[in-house]
Order: structure tokens, then sequence, then C-alpha cells
């Protein structure tokens, strides 16, 4: 094989980062990441980090804030251990250096009082946040700690294609398994060298973050195609819950705009959501108003777009103190301003966008999927914390405890007498395979997944969207496969390979739930109906040989 290391890690955020650096004293690591080690949904993470640190705040009171907003389908147990662990894995964060806003900086570390924010769903300010960039100030540290151990490599500009099982057939793409096979590495592209490389690994880590590059409007950067869901359902992991897209109900919009979020904080200090004549109207909708959850906010504002026809509804601030908007928002207000819009003075236009999956590969409370030796975390696993939807700021906090659950496990199992050596694997076969010189397939089925998705799978369901959106895939599908067998593997056929597994997964899941929960929400079945499906959706992909 190419590369042979202890610890293979496919992604490169806060998840990632943190459980490299913490099996790095144990064994090699080697870091995959598609693009630049710091192109991460982490490094565009705004709002903050969840935990409990008010003085009026409580442990049970997060767990409950987490519960309400998951819609009866979060894991209890779950949720107790990721809230209770907060506040060490921030202090772990601040030893480390990263700075967080605080009232007493001079006492970082021992007895701080942080400057706690706020954000919808949440009962207390409980926001640790660092600016309004926290998940670039998170992401700096951690990357700069990782490139000095010695025993961490990062492979940038690498893209995994599929998982390696115990029991993979010699030719590509045909992975096989059963419950008793383990993972051993992957196949990794080098997106420079154009050459498939072997990456043999005693213990595999899936996190690659989201997928919301399967929709056509997304507040993600354009390497959350869903590559570990995707790959873990293809290798026989079981994954759940992928009905449950989370859409952000403010993204910036704007022709000459991209992928910028106005984060959830601007509500919590005092935001208002207003329609083209000034008139705020979420008090229609919820009697938490614009600090109400996501999925109400953003179906909320999709109905007001539905009604008025108009592009966009607007986020207000202007009527709060001018100095205070910019020392809390400077990178909000800035970027504001390049656009030709002074937060301060002018309210903001926003529509929804597909920002997080809180469904994915299923694991367990230590990060373990139901392949051995392959562990996900981050936005990539399905822990049950989330349930049908995601608390604000709750995924940093997730991906911090996760990383050490799974770290503490993944050394165990790599130190143990019942870790077989690594196999040898065979290298990646593309024997009858061509360059390819109809690139247009991979472009126009890439724009048509995202489209029938926003169209068809987005905000609100029925049954004949969620119909055509299936017949659409399955044609979709077989285009795909055909051309993946006859052509050598690109970056962008890769991706479009995982966006039309995630986008069907999709579909499958919210066809199979006939009711409305959470971020699921179906005009069929508009109540939630616990006697009947109260329940995950789990899908195992049928493998044979």
């Amino acid at each position: 094989m190419d590369i042979q290391t202890d610890f293979l890690i496919i992604g490169s955020g806060i998840a990632g980062l943190m459980y490299a650096l913490k099996v790095a004293d144990s064994g090699t690591v080697a870091i995959v990441t598609k693009k630049q080690a710091v192109d991460s949904n982490t490094n565009l993470a705004q709002g903050g980090i969840a935990s409990v640190f008010g003085q009026q705040d409580s442990f049970d009171l997060h767990i409950q804030d987490t519960l309400e907003s998951g819609d009866g389908l979060c894991n209890e147990e779950v949720v107790r251990q990721v809230v209770i662990g907060g506040p060490e894995r921030i202090r772990e964060l601040m030893r480390i250096g990263v700075s967080f806003n605080t009232d007493d900086a001079a006492n970082a570390g021992d007895g701080t009082t942080f400057d706690l924010g706020r954000e919808g769903g949440h009962s207390h300010n409980r926001i640790v946040h660092a600016h309004d960039m926290t998940g670039r100030e998170v992401e700096r540290v951690l990357l700069e700690r990782a490139r000095q151990h010695g025993n961490i490599r990062f492979y940038e500009n690498h893209i995994a294609i599929d998982l390696i099982t115990f029991s993979t057939r010699i030719r590509r793409g045909l992975v096989t398994t059963t419950h008793e096979d383990y993972c051993c590495g992957a196949y990794v592209l080098d997106r420079e060298t154009k050459r498939v490389q072997t990456f043999g690994a005693a213990v595999t880590l899936l996190a690659t973050g989201g997928a919301g590059k399967v929709y056509l409007y997304t507040s993600n950067p354009d390497i959350a195609t869903g590559d570990g869901i995707a790959m873990g359902y293809r290798a026989g992991a079981t994954v759940a819950n992928l009905e449950f897209v989370q859409f952000h109900p403010t993204c910036l919009y704007h022709m000459a705009a991209k992928n910028f979020l106005i984060s959830e904080a601007v509500r919590g200090e005092g935001g208002r959501l207003i329609d083209g004549d000034g008139n705020p109207f979420m008090q229609r909708y919820d009697p938490k108003k614009d600090l109400a959850c996501r999925d109400v906010v953003a179906r909320a504002i999709d109905t007001e777009l539905k009604r008025s026809g108009q592009d966009s509804v607007f986020l207000d601030i202007s009527h709060r103190p001018a100095d205070m908007v910019t020392s809390r928002f400077p990178n909000l207000y800035e970027k504001c301003l390049t656009f030709g819009i002074d937060m301060t003075k002018d309210p903001i236009p926003v529509v929804p966008a597909a920002h997080y999956m809180c469904g994915g590969v299923v694991t367990d409370m230590f990060g373990r999927t139901d392949i051995r030796r392959l562990y996900a975390v981050g936005e990539t696993a399905c822990t049950g914390l989330h349930g049908a939807n995601r608390l604000a700021s709750n995924s940093l906090l997730e991906a911090l405890i996760y990383a050490d659950a799974a770290a503490r496990q993944a050394i165990a199992e790599h130190a143990g007498n019942h870790v077989d050596a690594i196999p040898e694997i065979p290298d990646w076969d593309d024997v009858g395979t061509t360059d390819s010189d109809e690139q247009i397939m991979v472009t126009h089925n890439w724009d048509e997944i995202r489209r029938l998705m926003w169209n068809y799978v987005g905000i609100v369901r029925s049954d004949k969207r969620l119909a055509r959106a299936q017949r659409r895939i399955d044609t979709i599908q077989n285009e795909i496969r055909e051309y993946y067998w006859n052509f050598k593997v690109s970056p962008d056929l890769i991706e479009l390979r995982n966006i039309a597994t995630v986008a069907e997964l999709i579909i499958k899941c919210a066809d199979h739930r006939k009711e409305s929960r959470g971020l699921h929400y179906n005009i069929g079945y508009p109540k939630k109906d616990d006697r009947r499906w109260k329940k995950d959706t789990v899908i195992r992909r049928q493998i044979v040989g």
C-alpha cells in the first residue's frame, strides 16, 4: 500500500483536528482533506459553542432546550453526556490557546466570566464565542497545534473515494462487507498527480462535515458534499434521520454574495425579522417570535415569501446602538458593507438556505459505527444528540465531546491485543477506463440534483414532490454509475457520486416519514404522530456478495 498509518482521519474540521491531537501521542496520524486544511464548515461557524456557564443557567435547562428542539427524537443519555461535558471541553480549548470573548480577560481560563450570547431555542445566554467568527478562531488554534505535532501529517488536496473493508473486492467501487468485517483504510485521489493512493490504517475516522451542497442554496462551503455519509453507506454502515436537513433562516440575499450566513446571534442580540413593508411577522408563527427554533423561523420565512412573492425578507438590528453592533459583529458588519449594506442603519435582506445535516452515519456514544474500526464524528455522524432539529450552537459542542470520546476509545482499541495487523490491500483498479471526454454529464447532473432537491425536498415537502424527486434521482444514479465505470475518477465525479447518494438517502428517509416533525414538514401530514413515528428513520445498504 502507498501509505500506512495508525489513525486515518478524513476531514480537517474541529472534530477531526481535536481527535488528531488526542490520538497523536499513541501513533501516527494521517489527515486527508480534499482542499486546504483550513477549508471546513468549522472555519465558517460564526455563532459559537453552547455551554453552561451563566449563574442562572444549569445543565438541566440546556438539556431541556436541546430535547425540546429535537422534537421527541433526541437520545436523552447522549444529550446529557454532551451538555455536562461542555464546560471542560471549552476550558481545554482555552488551555491550548483559543481566545473567547470574556468580561474578565485577565483571568481567562480560571474563574472566567464569559461574554455569553443567546440564540434561537435557548432559554438562557450560553453561547461562548470569539466575536462573530468562533469557528475560525478554533480552527486556527487546532491547525497550528496539529502542524506542530511530529506524528501528524496532512495530505491536502487529497479526496477520499471509498473506504476499504477487509472483504473489499479488487474491482473499484464494489465494497462488500458483513457485520464481522472491519475498516482498514481508504482509496484516496491525489488531486495534483491524479493518482489514486491506497491508505491503510488500523483505525479510520470519518469527519468530512455536512452535505449542504446537495441543495441549490446553502450556507456551506463548496466542500460540503456529504462525502463521509456516502462512503460510510456504500461500505455498509447504518445511516439514519437524513430527512432532517436544517435550513438556516438567514443567509444573505445578494447577487454578489455566495454562501454568506447572517448569524443567528444577530437575532439573539435583538435583531427582528421584517417583511418588505417593514412589518415584523414572527409573532404570527411562534410565541418566542424571532428567537423561535430554526425550523419554525425557516418555515415562517418560506411562507412569507410565498405569500408576498418577494425575493427576501429582512433582518433588522438598526434599532440597537451602532457601537454595540460593530463591536459584537465586526466581521458581519464589514462583510455587509462590501455589499453596500450598513447593518447599523439598513435592514439586511435574508433567505433560508440549507445549513446542517442532523442525520448521518449512526454511531454509539464513543463515535463507533457498526463497521469495526470505523468511527464518525461531527456533522457526518448521527449520534442521537440533535433528534429532529439541532439546537443552535450545539454542533461545535457535539464535535468536541465526540472527538474526545472517540479518541479515548480508538486509543484503547489500537492498543488492544484484538487489533490485527493491517492486511495487504489491493491497489486501485482502473483497467478499462479512459479519461473523460464528456464532462457535461457531471456538470449537468450536479446542477439538476441541487435544483430538484431544492424544489422538491426542501423546507416544505409533499408526497408528489418526493415521488418526482425519486424518479429523477433514479435516472441520474443510473447515468452516474455508467459513467463511473467507463472513465477515470476525478474530483468532480467523486463529489457528484456522493451528492447523488446523499440526495437519494434524504428522499428515501423523507418519503418514509408520514408525519411532520422538526425539520421535516410534509403538507400531506401536517401534524406530529408520536404513536407511529416517534422513532429514527434507519437505512442500511443491502449488500450482496
